[in-house]
């Protein structure tokens, strides 16, 4: 028989294995480091290639003059690629040098920048003198004498007044011990930044939540005397939605722990090579205020380049529970009962089905169209007033606790879903299957199940507004800023309108909640994160007003 081990040689074999650990570990950690740098090295030439060719589309504007307008929308596009693929290159830089920072095998990458130029004069500068130390942090004699300071200039933006602040931190010698010393050099919302977080919010808020590109907001900056490179603002932007994707984190669990969620998405166009992709950007909104639930509301957004079932099913992987949406079948995956971790449950939205009649039934859209506008139809009429004396109960019962909720529906509500079925189904069964408002009919009675299921639930609404309010903005936006420069910046957006829409929904100034989030999360630690949320931010923010 085989002796067994002493002690001495499994507490050997112990530390070899330790050893190995952390000799996988570190060349795990460097091969990590490796692949950051690489990935920020890639997108720093990306960036670079961006900025010469639309370096070269301006100077052959100067040589040879305006050319047709298909080459004016070309410098713009040239001038949004630039926008997202110099973003882009922060991102990758930052997390280059978060991975450089776990090993000391590798070093961290530094994009090389163009100089940029100083502050115009005419700026007013606000001196901010850190605190002296009153004794030597050396030896603590309080002989100090003044050798000179250093003076960190940050630009910051006012409502519509702009200002150099001036970090100055002396530095003094000690004549005990002839030590040096200085305070520590502030920190900045971003690294090696030049922004102050008011005018970080503005660029962030302006493109995002007013849906102003980069570039008209830098057309108006230098109209207020404050030139400042298209490349340079989109650097900040960047880093800036890098430093802020903890908060995205935090919304998204606070949303998929809900017990109900309105879902939705929208098209966006996607700048492709040679031709403008469609993706979609997918919306999930927790708003239990309906039946005065405690909860804060929040919007979680997603982005993908199309509209595969795919997409929501990956979204929502840890979630059950009941899921307001339209009819889209990307969704019927994820209502199978062997699902895991467990089946979503289905409630149909009234104002999709609602729409389908109205289209038929518009008087005014019809007097625009003029003489050669459809005849209204009386079956499509008839439907949307019967729908609209549900949506007029629904109204009542707006913000009202579950069970009054339910109670009222099972009074009220139930006759009148009932009454309206057997209409449809009679009026459906005298129609040929061409007639307009057949499809219509067909939309809700081939789902009848999941349009009625609200009338068993109190926490249920009658319909998905407000996911549909929420990607309202996009809608609006995408006028503005026309397309989405990649799905990098596709994934840029999801986490602003993200953060901007929770910020809307626990009625907080977005923007006034950037600037304040943007001064303090550098120093806040992980574990009072949360502090920043929205509802908590406001929270905490009237508890001091009041004090």
């Amino acid at each position: 028989m085989t002796a067994a081990p002493t002690p001495a040689v499994l507490a050997d074999d112990i530390a070899s294995l330790r050893a190995a650990l952390a000799q996988a570990e570190a060349r795990a950690d460097a091969a990590e480091a490796e692949a950051a740098r690489a990935k920020a090295m890639a997108s720093n030439t990306e960036a670079l290639i961006a900025s010469l060719k639309l370096e070269i589309e301006k100077l052959r504007r100067e040589l040879y003059g305006t050319r047709s307008e298909r080459k004016a929308r070309l410098l713009d596009q040239l001038e949004f690629q630039l926008e997202e693929l110099e973003a882009t290159a922060s991102e990758d830089e930052l997390a280059a040098e978060q991975a450089a920072a776990k090993t000391t095998a590798v070093a961290a990458f530094t994009r090389k920048r163009p100089s940029r130029q100083p502050f115009p004069d005419h700026l007013p500068r606000e001196r901010v003198v850190v605190a002296a130390p009153a004794s030597c942090p050396c030896c603590g004699s309080d002989k100090l004498c003044k050798l000179g300071e250093t003076i960190t200039e940050t630009l910051e933006v006012i409502p519509r007044q702009w200002k150099v602040i001036q970090t100055v931190r002396e530095r003094f010698s000690c004549r005990a011990c002839e030590t040096i010393s200085q305070p520590p050099a502030p920190f900045h919302t971003t690294p090696r930044g030049w922004a102050g977080p008011n005018l970080l919010a503005t660029l962030l808020f302006e493109k995002f939540g007013q849906h102003q590109p980069l570039n008209r907001q830098a057309e108006r900056f230098a109209r207020e005397g404050v030139p400042l490179s298209l490349s340079t603002l989109a650097d900040q932007v960047g880093t800036a939605a890098a430093v802020l994707k903890p908060l995205h984190d935090l919304i998204a669990v606070h949303v998929l722990a809900a017990e109900r969620l309105h879902g939705d998405d929208t098209p966006v166009p996607v700048l492709a090579k040679s031709k403008t992709d469609t993706g979609r950007l997918w919306v999930y909104v927790r708003d239990d205020r309906p039946f005065a639930g405690q909860a804060p509301p929040a919007a979680l957004f997603h982005y993908s380049r199309d509209r595969k079932g795919e997409h929501p099913e990956r979204h929502l992987a840890g979630f059950t529970g009941w899921l307001q949406a339209d009819a889209f079948a990307g969704y019927n995956r994820l209502y199978e009962p062997d699902r895991q971790p467990g089946p979503i449950h289905a409630a149909l939205c009234w104002a999709h089905a609602r729409r389908g009649f109205f289209k038929l039934a518009d008087i005014a859209a019809n007097i625009r169209r003029g003489k050669d506008a459809p005849p209204i139809s009386p079956l499509a009429l008839e439907a949307v007033k019967r729908i609209d004396a549900l949506f007029e109960l629904e109204r009542a019962l707006n913000g009202k606790p579950a069970a009054e909720r339910l109670a009222a529906r099972q009074e009220h509500g139930v006759a009148l879903v009932a009454a309206l079925e057997n209409w449809l189904r009679t009026e459906r069964a005298r129609l040929s299957r061409h007639a307009p408002v057949a499809k219509a009919m067909d939309y809700m009675l081939t789902r009848w199940d999941g349009f009625t299921r609200f009338l068993a639930d109190g926490r249920l609404c009658l319909t998905n507004n407000a996911a549909e309010r929420s990607l309202r903005g996009i809608a609006l936006g995408r006028k503005a800023w026309l397309f989405c420069g990649s799905d990098r910046g596709g994934q840029r957006a999801a986490i602003m309108y993200g953060l901007i829409n929770t910020a809307k929904l626990n009625d907080v100034d977005p923007q006034a909640w950037l600037a304040d989030v943007l001064a303090r999360i550098n120093d806040m630690p992980q574990t009072r994160l949360r502090e920043l949320l929205p509802w908590e931010w406001k929270a905490i923010r009237e508890q001091t007003k009041a004090a």
